[in-house]
């Protein structure tokens, strides 16, 4: 498929996934980096509040802002650089790359929209590289609802229910997922060893850097800069 056609399937649905976008040489590097990282049993960075009302027991790691320039490979190729031009237009950054690691036993994430959605213009773009297989045995795999990136805010209810219109992706080492920060999305519990992926999150022009400080779930909005709830919601 060319780049414009990915696109307008990206902006039907709000996410993409391609398998094999990725190096699998450049994976494995990547994830070796990752597990020597985290070691054996590395300890949850959030308060126990946002842990316990947003059920997120993922462990965040920075190495491009760790002066691991061998990241930046990835970001710099020209077929994702080409592809996310494609979707956001010109003039469009780069805001950094986190690695999301869960250990066995992780309940995931819950249902979410990474960014408030009442502004259409003003939204993240996920770019997740995948170094391992993320499957039934492993566990994490990655919900979507398609086209809800343009519905406004997520619905309040239970925060960790199945949906009607859910689609399971389940990556292999080398995918390449993209989500819409709109889009609601969670992430399954985790029944492996671990699980990790590594975001490579970018923005259209004119959009804030700060744009994912605050998460909108089910029941809440949480503000990361303040370690806030700013708001309850509730049915």
């Amino acid at each position: 498929m060319t780049n414009e056609s990915l696109a307008k399937e990206f902006w039907q649905q709000g996410y993409l996934s391609i398998d094999n976008f990725f190096d699998q040489a450049l994976m494995d590097q990547y994830h070796a980096l990752i597990l020597n990282q985290f070691g054996d049993n590395p300890d949850y960075r959030h308060n126990a509040e946002f842990l316990e009302k947003s059920n997120t027991d993922v462990i965040p790691w920075f190495p491009q802002l760790d002066g691991l320039n061998v990241f930046d490979i990835a970001e710099q190729d020209p077929r994702l650089k080409d592809l996310t031009s494609a979707i956001l237009g010109s003039g469009w950054s780069s805001l950094y790359s986190m690695v999301m690691y869960s250990k066995q036993g992780s309940q995931g994430q819950a249902w979410h929209q990474d960014c408030p959605p009442e502004d259409k213009s003003q939204f993240n773009l996920n770019r997740l590289a995948y170094t391992m297989d993320i499957g039934q045995d492993v566990g994490g795999e990655t919900l979507v609802v398609p086209r809800t990136h343009k519905g406004g805010v997520i619905s309040v209810g239970d925060i960790n229910e199945d949906l009607p219109d859910q689609v399971v992706l389940r990556p292999k080492k080398g995918t390449l997922i993209l989500v819409h920060g709109h889009l609601w999305h969670r992430v399954m519990p985790v029944h492996g060893p671990y699980r990790v992926s590594t975001n490579y999150r970018c923005c259209p022009s004119n959009t804030p850097e700060d744009i994912t400080d605050t998460c909108v779930y089910r029941n809440m909005r949480y503000q990361f800069s303040t370690n806030t709830v700013i708001e309850e919601r509730r049915a």
